[in-house]
């Protein structure tokens, strides 16, 4: 499970648009620790999305297919909203 944390970890910090890099890499930052084996899982499939996608869903602006439409996008919701 470590890799996988470290993985996730860089995914999240890296990802190349300075919004989804404060929303999604603090995130990471915040709750990656805490995460369980299913919602690292989840995180790491949601990670694999495009960022112009991923902030549009993010933002309201698209509709979350409901395939995202998980509880870890429902924590990184929670977690945006208390920004």
């Amino acid at each position: 499970m470590e890799t996988l944390r470290k993985r996730i970890f860089y995914k999240a910090t890296h990802r190349g648009m300075h919004e989804t890099d404060k929303i999604i890499g603090g995130f990471a930052v915040q709750e990656l620790k805490n995460l369980s084996e299913v919602l690292l899982y989840d995180f790491d499939k949601l990670l694999d999305v495009p960022d112009v996608d991923l902030l549009n869903w993010i933002l309201g602006r698209d509709r979350v297919p409901r395939s995202f439409d998980n509880r870890i996008f429902q924590l990184i919701i929670a977690f945006k909203e208390s920004l």
